[in-house]
C-alpha cells in the first residue's frame, strides 16, 4: 500500500474544531470554521447527518487527518 502524499499543515487549530464539533456538530460549526461552508450548511440542513457525520468528523479530527477547505490538514491542537 502507497503512502500518502504529504498535505501542508493548516494554520487552523485540531481543538477548537474539535469541540465546535462536540457542541455544536449539529449546525455544522466546525466545518465553518475551517472555511468548508457548503458542507458546513448541508450538515445544519440534516443536522449533522442525524448525528452520524458528526460522530465521522470527530474521530477524523482526533485522528489528525481533517482538512481546511484549502486541502491542508489541521495537524496542530493548540
Amino acid at each position: 500500500m502507497p503512502a500518502e502524499p504529504k498535505r501542508p499543515v493548516s494554520r487552523r487549530k485540531i481543538l477548537p474544531a474539535l469541540l465546535l464539533c462536540l457542541v455544536f456538530g449539529y449546525f455544522g460549526t466546525h466545518r465553518f470554521y475551517v472555511g468548508k461552508v457548503g458542507t458546513g450548511i448541508l450538515q445544519m440542513l440534516t443536522l449533522g447527518g442525524l448525528g452520524l457525520w458528526v460522530f465521522y468528523d470527530a474521530i477524523v479530527l482526533v485522528l489528525g487527518r481533517f482538512c481546511d477547505a484549502e486541502g491542508n490538514q489541521l495537524k496542530r491542537w493548540t
